[in-house]
């Protein structure tokens, strides 16, 4: 009879059967496999198999994880929809002295998923959140893309609709880093569009199926992206997408930015004129619209 069979915690790793160690009560939040299972680290196994209770966004991917490395425990779902209810009671197992792992259906815990309402509620209780970590398809995008990762930015899913799909990549434009997104297969071509437009022809990648079988990592500028998704059949899996920062132009020189202000003044009023001549310098309108008097002051 096995370890496991007494009710002693242990996995299995291929043929050979290692214990798992004690748990303290604790929230412990488990990074899982994005995709290829033998990308768990062996810290994760021991606390999968340990915790008295294991949530889960879906039960039954979990059990593909729990079962190709043999751990028996129970499972309970916490997802979006339950976690007004589930929240409170996993919290009341973790103060009446049991362990609890809650791990997501793929990644790190917490990442574009309501893990972080359990957590606010175990530290409101004054409970220990233990941090289990390990594969994220963020970073593993961020890795492979080939762009800047000394800075950046994580920006889940775009909206759905194109206005607000719009106005968010328009509050995103000057992050001063890469960005990354998660993006449904069937919203890539428009979406890269749409980043073109606002962001423009940024230095982009279009990751997909990280740590899988067919994983690709295509590279170009968000135009060249966007044209090639929006004459391609639908990609495939999951999706990330990776938008280089933005280039840092040289200022305009003072005569540059004189010119530019008469040249839109002569076509628009005087404050439309400093509002779209900030635009596109990045200078503040009210000191362009004090500039601008002064010019016509100076013509007049």
């Amino acid at each position: 009879m096995t370890e496991q069979a007494k009710g002693k915690a242990s996995f299995l790793i291929g043929q050979t059967e290692f214990p798992a160690p004690p748990l303290e009560p604790a929230l412990h939040l488990v990074a899982t496999p994005i995709g290829n299972l033998s990308d768990v680290t062996i810290r994760a196994l021991q606390v999968l198999a340990a915790a008295d209770v294991v949530a889960c966004e879906d039960t039954r991917v979990t059990r593909v994880l729990l079962e190709r490395y043999g751990i028996r425990r129970r499972v309970t779902a916490y997802h979006e929809h339950n976690a007004d209810k589930a929240g409170p009671k996993l919290i009341a197992e973790i103060a009446a002295g049991r362990s609890v792992a809650l791990a997501s259906d793929a990644g790190t815990p917490l990442v574009s998923d309501p893990g972080h309402r359990l957590v606010e509620a175990a530290l409101e209780a004054g409970i220990k959140v233990v941090p289990i970590p390990g594969a994220s398809a963020v970073l593993a995008a961020l890795a492979m893309a080939g762009l800047p990762s000394d800075a950046f930015f994580f920006a889940g899913f775009l909206p759905v609709k194109e206005g607000q799909r719009r106005n968010r990549l328009e509050e995103l434009k000057p992050v001063p880093g890469t960005l990354v997104f998660f993006e449904s297969p069937r919203r890539l071509a428009a979406t890269l569009a749409s980043m073109e437009e606002v962001l423009g022809d940024r230095d982009a990648a279009v990751c997909r199926e990280l740590t899988k079988t067919f994983e690709e990592a295509r590279r170009g500028t968000l135009g060249e992206l966007a044209a090639h998704y929006g004459q391609a059949d639908t990609p495939k899996g999951e999706i990330v997408i990776c938008v280089g920062p933005p280039t840092e132009a040289e200022p305009a020189s003072a005569e540059d930015t004189d010119r530019l202000l008469l040249s839109l003044a002569a076509e628009m009023g005087a404050s439309r004129a400093a509002g779209e001549a900030a635009r596109m310098t990045g200078a503040r309108k009210a000191d362009l619209y004090r500039r601008l008097m002064e010019l016509k002051g100076d013509a007049g």
